[in-house]
């Protein structure tokens, strides 16, 4: 795919917003908003005075149609609607509590239905073109009492206005040492994950370069202490690989070669386990 233009339209559906001014104590109390990207992407980030509602953020990078959207922090999915081919598109909306939401629009694919739980970092939708957009990029905002804020990712306020990069620091939480990319190797990337309560995080993740997927399930509690953990990951056609024990950090890294193929991954850890359908098969 070529690289997609950021939308310059606005939104017809939200006019009118305002800013609204968030006090000290509110401020303070904010969650801790990451990026809604996997841990270690590089995204170029735009802010402009025209945008609606003006601090909004659109995010963009080379061939993104598809690439996974997470959740920014833990929350519950308050809303998901499609406008058609006006405004948002297809979007998302999560409730974090204390007047706290954010918003992910022009999706072109939505995996989590309205009262979904979802932990920070876990996947939501996949980036688009959908609604008032002029090429594939996420539109993402952070709102207090309905009103949209300057955006703030692992704490520090992003540019405005104007383009910037910026690398997500969503790594799922949990004080582990490791991430999904160094356990898999140079070269994999991201393509989905899953919480497993606040057990661990099962990373799916795919390296162009040899066609492997790769399978990690990154512990987010007793850090270091060994309990029952595993992953696996079974291409469609094939027999399933499992890398299962008692681990303190993580189970993996679980590789097959399957480029355009169907793949079933997850895993477990304590009482907790995941197993997904047969999906990413492109």
């Amino acid at each position: 795919m070529k690289l997609s233009k950021l939308a310059s339209a606005g939104f017809g559906l939200l006019l009118g917003l305002g800013v609204l001014t968030v006090g000290t104590e509110e401020a303070e109390a904010a969650t801790n908003f990451q990026m809604p990207f996997p841990c270690g992407q590089t995204w170029q980030g735009q802010t402009r005075s025209g945008h609606s509602p003006q601090n909004a953020v659109d995010l963009n990078r080379a061939n993104d149609y598809g690439d996974t959207v997470v959740a920014s922090a833990s929350g519950t999915v308050s809303r998901v609607a499609n406008e058609g081919n006006t405004s948002y598109g297809r979007w998302i909306e999560i409730d974090h509590g204390g007047g706290w939401t954010t918003r992910y629009a022009h999706l072109s694919v939505q995996r989590v239905p309205v009262g979904e739980n979802v932990a920070q970092g876990e996947t939501i939708g996949d980036v688009g073109n959908s609604g008032g957009s002029t090429g594939s990029h996420l539109h993402f905002e952070e709102r207090y009492n309905g009103s949209a804020q300057r955006i703030d990712w692992n704490g520090s306020r992003i540019h405005y206005f104007g383009s910037r990069d910026y690398t997500s620091r969503n790594c799922g939480g949990g004080g582990n040492p490791y991430t999904a990319g160094e356990v898999c190797g140079d070269g994999y990337e991201q393509i989905d994950s899953h919480a497993l309560g606040s057990a661990a995080r099962i990373h799916l993740m795919y390296n162009s370069s040899n066609g492997k997927n790769c399978v990690v399930t990154l512990k987010t509690s007793d850090i270091g202490t060994a309990t029952s953990t595993s992953a696996f990951l079974e291409v469609a056609g094939g027999s399933r690989s499992t890398d299962s024990g008692n681990y303190g950090y993580y189970a993996g890294p679980v590789r097959e070669y399957a480029p355009g193929t169907c793949v079933q991954w997850g895993g477990s850890a304590g009482s907790e386990s995941y197993t997904s359908p047969f999906e990413h098969c492109g």
